[in-house]
């Protein structure tokens, strides 16, 4: 496991690119020796590589229920949610041009859905209709239910889980709502598979190995058999990933994804309590806080708290210089200055918020020595901003 703790510091933001897993290091280096060639050619070692990038796709859809000749790699997890919401929108640009989105989906899913309702497909005019969601951020199914049956809907998109404030949502309902209006769901996996048991009621999957432990550089898209798709970039001879993709990133994934399945359950329980521990302590211990997402139906390694009176960045920035990498649901940028769509959709606190992602190999330890740091944090980063006392 790599080393969170070194020089002292303590890494707590593990959501999206997660220390690499010694499994997932040796995967990687044994394919860079045997399967560095180009997997189309048709030569000794073009062949082996293809071996091993074949390997690596039935691994994956083993792992999630599928065949492999349904898995496709690409580049990396944002790519693959590009490639699935623009392929079969335009695949199904027949049946409508509507995509239906769950209010707190992750950007690269907002933003391909905006982009698709907008192309000159077809002579109608398309919507992204966005489901709200309740105060912990969880789809509002009866919403969601009318949108889908709605007609001229292409697509509906909802994440297994949400990876800024941790709530599951309803998948195995929702895409019973999708599929009785016959519209295919797209479910984002990133944040949730590899952590806690995902639902096989999906037509398109997609994951982000670097979540799990693995190697950046891939980006995992499963799409059942029968769903329409129509790329709309232009054609290459890897068809859903043009150019190909990484064979030891791929094989690193699979074998990775293999042994984080593994061990699922002790890692569930294990950070779960800690991140129960850190419910209950941030709650009491700092004031003017709201800790936010479901404290049950979780990811179990997920919490995120938002302190009135506090820039986000700062304390970011402050907790930081105490040793404690974490990220911030909340993080402004110089040049939108906007707060989490996340937190902005579900009603709650936007800003000077903290989002702790805990990797496998946290310390126990170390969850309390951030909770002792972190009231004096807040406190200090409230002075400076002149609002102490409030």
């Amino acid at each position: 496991m790599t080393d969170t703790t070194r020089s002292g510091r303590v890494f707590l933001d593990a959501g999206g690119r997660a220390p690499l897993l010694p499994a997932a290091r040796e995967a990687f280096l044994q394919a860079l020796d045997q399967g560095w060639a180009d997997p189309r050619r048709l030569h000794s070692e073009g062949r082996r590589a293809r071996l091993l990038l074949d390997g690596a796709r039935e691994a994956i859809a083993a792992a999630v229920g599928a065949r492999t000749e349904e898995v496709d790699l690409l580049p990396s997890h944002t790519l693959a949610l590009h490639a699935g919401v623009r392929a079969v929108a335009r695949g199904r640009r027949r049946a409508g041009r509507d995509v239906v989105v769950g209010a707190v989906e992750r950007a690269a899913v907002l933003d391909t859905a905006s982009f698709v309702v907008a192309q000159p497909w077809t002579p109608v005019t398309g919507r992204r209709v966005d489901v709200p969601v309740d105060r912990v951020g969880r789809v509002d199914l009866a919403p969601w239910a009318e949108a889908v049956a709605a007609p001229g809907v292409a697509l509906a998109a909802l994440q297994a889980a949400n990876g800024e404030v941790g709530t599951r949502q309803p998948v195995e309902q929702a895409h019973e709502l999708a599929r009785g209006a016959g519209v295919p769901l797209l479910v984002d996996a990133a944040g949730a598979l590899g952590h806690v048991e995902v639902p096989g009621s999906w037509d398109l999957l997609a994951a982000d190995p670097a979540d799990w432990g693995s190697v950046a550089g891939v980006g995992v898209l499963v799409t059942r058999t029968g769903v329409r798709r129509a790329p709309d970039w232009p054609e290459d001879e890897d068809r859903w990933a043009p150019g190909g993709v990484s064979v030891p990133a791929a094989l690193a994934a699979a074998v990775s994804l293999q042994q984080v399945l593994m061990t699922q359950a002790a890692d569930d329980a294990r950070r779960r309590a800690l991140v129960g521990r850190i419910r209950e302590r941030v709650a009491a211990e700092v004031p003017d806080v709201e800790v936010v997402g479901d404290p049950e139906d979780r990811l179990p390694h997920v919490v995120t708290f938002s302190c009135l009176y506090v820039d986000g960045e700062a304390l970011v920035g402050e907790l930081d210089r105490a040793g404690f990498a974490v990220g911030s649901g909340s993080a402004c940028t110089a040049s939108s200055l906007e707060p989490s769509h996340v937190l902005a959709a579900m009603g709650v606190l936007t800003h000077g918020n903290v989002r702790l992602t805990l990797p496998r190999d946290v310390a126990a330890a170390d969850v309390e020595r951030f909770l002792d740091v972190l009231p004096g944090a807040v406190a200090r980063v409230r002075a400076v901003l002149g609002v102490e006392g409030l």
